[in-house]
């Protein structure tokens, strides 16, 4: 696979957002990008279908990967090799449909409702603005605008810029999201992160006495209650919100890890894993998402920011 480097202070207009169903081929993306060599610890190279795929590295031997389409990551890797987020098997990488694993972006909606399943952020081209290298380790900050296909589903002008920074045993993110539009407007958001794990070991610790809207039983009609266990399972199909959850949860995968999860002005947590509607994958994966459920309104020219930092010990 050919590798391309490229000066990555400046955005690539040829990688914009647009329509997924009439997704420019980024063949021509490619063959204008520049050959030089960075030593940024950033580079980008093709992915899966050929859509354009950021590689994170870091000179502790840290590594992630992150797709332009729906500014996905899909890969973070530590220094033992194993990679702590998961791809579902029938993720599909066409450019049309969001990509199934890794750290889906739900904005400007959460879940279902007027527009498509957690909103169009994952079903558009992000693109690169700006790189920088901190002590050996790289952060990279991407960009999406509104456009026409983003109007016909939420008709505001806004800017999302999220930040990515891989350390030697940690990845964050910084989430801003601004209103450049003349009017107000009320979104919410989450970050749907898939970990690998083996599900009848896995548990995450810290949701002790957060109020829940449990969608185990009615999907469309949760049920309140309260969070009563120390270490919250996953003994079947799982779909719960928690509300007001703490700014640190502790994930054990099963596999041998665990991950710290913190977050600020994430006010929310959703744990979700399918069990046998999805026969094939289920037992491999565990989802906890840093959520904002209930709704942010913006008045035009502010700002809405929100940083989560997952590392591993």
């Amino acid at each position: 696979m050919a590798m391309v480097s490229m000066a990555l202070s400046c955005p690539f207009p040829a990688l914009a957002s647009v329509n997924p169903q009439r997704h420019r081929d980024v063949n021509m993306a490619f063959a204008s990008l520049s050959q030089e060599t960075t030593s940024s610890g950033v580079q980008i190279t093709e992915g899966t279908g050929k859509l354009p795929k950021v590689l994170l590295k870091s000179v502790h031997g840290s590594e992630a990967e992150i797709y332009l389409f729906g500014g996905c990551i899909t890969s973070w890797k530590v220094s033992n090799g194993r990679d702590l987020l998961f791809v579902r098997p029938d993720a599909v990488f066409n450019g049309k449909k969001p990509i199934s694993g890794g750290i889906p972006h739900c904005f400007p909606q959460f879940g279902p409702g007027p527009m498509q399943q957690h909103g169009f952020a994952r079903n558009m081209d992000w693109s690169i603005v700006d790189s920088e290298n901190i002590e050996g380790n790289p952060v990279l900050t991407l960009e999406l605008k509104d456009s026409p296909y983003s109007h016909a589903m939420w008709d505001f002008s806004f800017q999302a810029l999220f930040k990515v920074m891989l350390n030697s045993k940690s990845l964050s993110t910084k989430l801003t999201i601004t209103n450049t539009d003349q009017k107000t407007f009320s979104f919410n958001s989450a970050l749907h992160t898939y970990f690998s794990a083996a599900v009848t070991g896995a548990s995450v610790k810290g949701l002790k006495g957060c109020k829940t809207l449990n969608k185990d039983l009615d999907p469309s009609n949760p049920s309140e209650g309260k969070e009563e266990r120390e270490l919250v399972t996953f003994p079947g199909f799982v779909d719960c919100i928690y509300l007001d959850a703490p700014n640190e949860l502790k994930l054990d995968n099963g596999l041998g890890d665990t991950v710290l999860i913190k977050n600020t002005n994430w006010s929310d947590a959703v744990l979700w894993n399918p069990h046998l509607q999805m026969e094939a994958c289920y037992k491999d994966f565990v989802c906890v998402e840093n959520a904002k459920i209930g709704k942010v309104q913006l008045e035009p020219e502010q700002s809405w920011v929100a940083e989560q930092e997952m590392s591993i010990f």
